[in-house]
């Protein structure tokens, strides 16, 4: 075969051997690092609706992060606090109290499918009765942000800080389906700690120390 026709071959493939490392580098993350990761839960929870469009605040269901090192899961009880009452869209609640009003009746309770599964975890009866003799189920939530075991970060010390909760979590409020969307690298962390002595939080000066110990003990 001629040479040149040999070399151009070999330079043809060459170069689709450097786009595919190049594709693999592009994906390649550290051990543990999940940035982007987002599993799909048990229940549709949307936190766009809830953080976003109602505007409630995280710590109203993550109210461990006031005072604890994690921000914790919110129990069954928390949600029910709202959902005791609200059991549908209010579009949908909305067209059923509208209809029961022209036809001179009680309206229906309706229950969406994503809330029927909140109800079912309960036993309920219905969402005002409780079952005397209710088998209550726990709501197996997949946890998002997974840190190494070796890593002791603490919720309630950058909560009472002033940190905002998007400032790890990203625009939760904006999102249909929670992700992990930053790296929370060891160098991520060390950098948001040197920024914020340099700089402070809210206006506010503060000492974000970066001796290992803090984080690693």
């Amino acid at each position: 075969m001629n040479r040149s026709i040999v070399t151009v071959i070999l330079l043809i493939g060459l170069f689709y051997s450097l786009i595919v490392v190049a594709a693999g580098v592009s994906t390649w993350r550290y051990p543990d690092e999940q940035q982007g990761y987002s599993p799909e839960q048990p229940i549709a929870y949307s936190h766009r609706l809830h953080a976003g469009e109602l505007g409630m605040d995280c710590k109203f269901c993550h109210f461990n992060s006031l005072e604890s090192r994690h921000a914790g899961i919110p129990s069954t009880d928390v949600c029910m606090k709202c959902h005791k009452f609200v059991t549908s869209s209010y579009e949908v609640l909305k067209e059923e109290l509208d209809l029961a009003d022209k036809e001179k009746r009680k309206p229906k309770t309706i229950i969406s499918d994503k809330l029927k599964k909140l109800y079912a975890s309960l036993d309920l009866v219905d969402p005002k009765t409780p079952n005397p003799d209710a088998k209550l189920k726990s709501i197996e939530w997949i946890r998002v942000h997974n840190l190494p075991d070796f890593v002791c970060f603490d919720h309630s010390a950058h909560v009472t800080a002033g940190v905002a909760c998007q400032k790890c979590h990203g625009p939760v409020e904006s999102m249909e389906q929670v992700r992990q969307f930053e790296s929370l690298s060891m160098g991520w962390c060390v950098k948001c700690h040197q920024e914020s002595t340099e700089n402070g939080i809210n206006g506010k000066a503060v000492h974000a120390v970066r001796d290992c110990a803090v984080c690693h003990h």
